[in-house]
């Protein structure tokens, strides 16, 4: 596959399907979905240039840091970690960028996620300013809070439905402004759910994608995953999420393994290293 892919037989798009289903992601489970990048910076312009580098995200930094202000912040919070009980290693981020519940804040809009979604808050749509209603805002909010850290699913790059509310949900109303939460708001560049998917996976398949997309790679399945070049990438997750990090069968409290699969399944799993 990687031969294939080096020598541009297959496209960025079928690679990343092909690794994540190798390290173990499948659509069949929420806790262990396909994971994808998230490629552009730019959602306020009136045209999208793939030609020039500066409207693309740097793939060589975790999405918590792209930003290069979140970076001191998640590196003094990784210094200054200290479980009493010995037990958690030290962390970069408590939450995780693939987990069940962002893969539902993303296909709210369409069945089953919008039963799951409902099912996971008890019965009723969560408050309205937590919904995915806007592309530019939900990239804003990322550079803003160091503690966000959602990468995409493969959606994003062919499946216009998710983006437009077709079943008329009602998702309520933004405290701030009052807007309806209805289709999804698109990037300026993009006038409709169609031309988004279209521009956004011409976007995955461009040149500099092309030229960068192993440093992501190196991240999520590679060897940045862990260990001593995870620590100086600022990529290092809660230990739980790690394959092999808690052994279940060693537990004979069925209580507290209950609460530790609990635990793995809404943190989110970090793919297996290839």
């Amino acid at each position: 596959v990687f031969q294939k892919w080096v020598n541009r037989e297959i496209s960025n798009f079928d690679y990343l399907i092909q690794l994540n289903t190798m390290a173990g992601r499948t659509y069949n489970d929420l806790a262990q979905y396909p994971v994808f990048p998230w490629i552009l910076r730019d959602y306020t312009s009136e045209e999208l240039d793939l030609d020039n580098p500066a409207v693309f995200r740097d793939l060589s930094k975790p999405i918590g840091v792209v930003n290069e202000k979140n970076a001191k912040t998640v590196k003094e919070k990784y210094e200054n970690f200290e479980d009493p009980l010995g037990m958690i290693d030290k962390f970069h981020y408590g939450t995780h960028y693939s987990n069940a519940a962002g893969v539902m804040h993303y296909l709210i809009r369409v069945e089953p996620f919008t039963t799951l979604h409902i099912q996971l808050q008890s019965g009723r749509f969560d408050c309205a300013d937590r919904q995915f209603h806007s592309i530019p805002a939900t990239w804003q909010a990322l550079m803003d809070n160091p503690n966000d850290v959602k990468e995409l699913i493969p959606e994003f790059f062919y499946f216009p439905e998710f983006l437009e509310n077709q079943n008329g949900f009602n998702l309520g109303q933004l405290q701030m402004s009052k807007e309806v939460v209805n289709d999804v708001v698109l990037p300026k560049w993009a006038h409709s759910p169609e031309d988004f998917i279209y521009k956004h996976r011409k976007a995955l398949e461009s040149e500099y994608v092309s030229a960068h997309l192993h440093e992501w790679i190196d991240l999520i399945f590679g060897y940045k995953q862990r260990g001593p070049a995870a620590v100086e990438a600022l990529n290092v997750f809660y230990y739980c999420t790690y394959e092999g990090a808690v052994d279940l069968d060693a537990l004979t409290d069925e209580k507290e393994r209950k609460a530790l699969e609990g635990m793995i399944n809404n943190f989110g799993q970090t793919p297996c290293q290839l």
